[in-house]
């Protein structure tokens, strides 16, 4: 059994992470008079004293015990994704989560994120490991191995469906391919093949709708409808959320009192509950705070020498930028609505602990001194 002999993590990655808790549980707290659920904020409580109760575990555990395992975890990934659709009932006509009595819902595609992360992290610096100096050849064969990886879990994921968890997938493979350091013509090749199958995505949805929905599906048609949404800033609930934020102003209406309804306040659209009740300032204020986390993160990949921990950690930041970019664009209609959650903030068992997984690998490798002894 293994001890550890002395404990040390970044004390302001520490800091940070306690006061979007803070901010979480309050903001989930004031957006329960939206939804006449005054109890999310306690289980946000409970998830979190677990998240903390996870990142301690995986500091104990240690970095390269868990990448030793990491296709052990990528099976049992993929086989989740797999039972979810099998097995589990549809909420709203989709099949993402299953639930647990007493519990609530477990959300596979979440831990989805990290075991991706990791599995490209050990994939790409074992390749950068065998092939200091690899041809077109070697990082074909790569990107092939990596799209078979990505697409396993991103078809699987889609199927249920689940779209922007699918975008973030494929946000985390670019990024960890451009910090892996192969040949930056590849990006324009792949960037180059995505934009004919979108735009002939596109066509075929203006052009013939029922040509779309017999190739793709009436599900499909209507994410892809959402999306579209965003352009003319129509939509019940974008208008709602707009409103909600401008009512704000300057300081906002204070916790409790978020004057407009709009589905989702405690998840997809918790920034605009957040703005209505602390306004422009205390919006400003969050953003800093994100902000400043994120820095400390790539601040992070500098000071690292292992490959595999800058794939990591280059992995979990691109995931998060994503993600809140994503989140808070599309709450004041810059971005498309596609269901992102902002990280550390919005109500959800499964992605909070998947973000504290993330933090003990953090912590892990913000501290290489850390050792341990059996």
């Amino acid at each position: 059994m293994k001890n550890i002999s002395k404990y040390k993590v970044d004390t302001s990655i520490l800091i940070m992470m306690i006061l979007l808790a803070i901010i979480s549980v309050v903001t989930i707290f004031s957006a329960g008079a939206l939804i006449d659920n005054n109890t999310l904020y306690i289980k946000q409580i409970i998830w979190y004293i677990l998240g903390f109760i996870v990142a301690y575990i995986i500091m104990s555990v240690g970095n390269k015990y868990i990448y030793r395992y990491t296709w052990v975890l990528y099976g049992l990934g993929v086989l989740t994704l797999l039972s979810v659709l099998i097995f589990a009932n549809p909420i709203n006509d989709i099949r993402s989560w299953f639930v647990l009595p007493g519990i609530g819902t477990i959300q596979p595609s979440e831990f989805m994120k990290i075991i991706l992360i990791l599995t490209l992290g050990k994939v790409l610096s074992n390749f950068n490991d065998d092939k200091p100096n690899p041809d077109l050849l070697d990082e074909f064969k790569l990107l092939i191995k990596v799209a078979i990886i990505v697409l396993i879990p991103g078809i699987l994921t889609f199927l249920q469906p689940d779209t922007g968890v699918v975008l973030i997938y494929l946000l985390i493979t670019t990024v960890m391919l451009f910090i892996s350091g192969i040949k930056y013509r590849w990006f324009g090749i792949i960037g180059g093949l995505a934009l004919i199958i979108v735009a002939t995505i596109v066509t075929i949805y203006f052009v013939n709708s029922q040509l779309f929905i017999d190739l793709f599906g009436t599900s499909f048609f209507l994410r892809i409808d959402r999306l579209l949404d965003w352009t003319s800033k129509s939509g019940y609930q974008l208008e709602s959320g707009i409103s909600a934020i401008a009512s704000g102003g300057l300081f906002g209406h204070g916790l409790g009192n978020t004057p407009i309804y709009f589905p989702a306040p405690h998840t997809d659209f918790i920034f605009a509950v957040y703005a209505s009740n602390f306004g422009l300032v205390g919006s400003l204020l969050l953003i800093s705070l994100i902000a400043y986390f994120d820095i400390k993160l790539i601040n992070l990949v500098s000071k690292t020498n292992s490959i595999i921990d800058k794939l990591v950690i280059s992995g979990i930041i691109g995931m998060l930028l994503y993600q809140q970019i994503q989140n808070i664009g599309m709450t004041i209609g810059l971005l498309p609505i596609t269901g992102i959650t902002l990280p550390f903030i919005s109500y959800g068992g499964s992605s909070l602990i998947s973000y504290m997984i993330m933090a003990g690998i953090i912590f892990n490798i913000s501290n290489e001194s850390l050792r341990y002894t059996n």
